[in-house]
């Protein structure tokens, strides 16, 4: 008597996975940088830009909710 063994996660949850692999390492290169030409002038345009404290965040938890949605999909046999 032979079990048919199934997969835990099918071609399509791999692709959501990676998908949201790719946006939060997005995320995570536009918030990095910011480093200033002189070190004794402090930039806080620079630092606290709209790219680094709203875009970057919510390109993360996005993100997240694709890697989510990528592991909790229903797999199709």
């Amino acid at each position: 008597m032979e079990k048919k063994q199934s997969v835990l996660f099918g071609k399509d949850n791999y692709l959501w996975m990676a998908i949201g692999g790719v946006i939060i390492l997005l995320g995570i290169l536009l918030m990095g940088g910011g480093k200033s030409p002189d070190p004794k002038i402090f930039d806080d345009s620079v630092v606290y830009s709209a790219r680094r404290i709203t875009v970057a965040p919510i390109l993360i938890l996005l993100g997240l909710v694709v890697e989510i949605y990528g592991i909790m999909k229903k797999t199709v046999n």
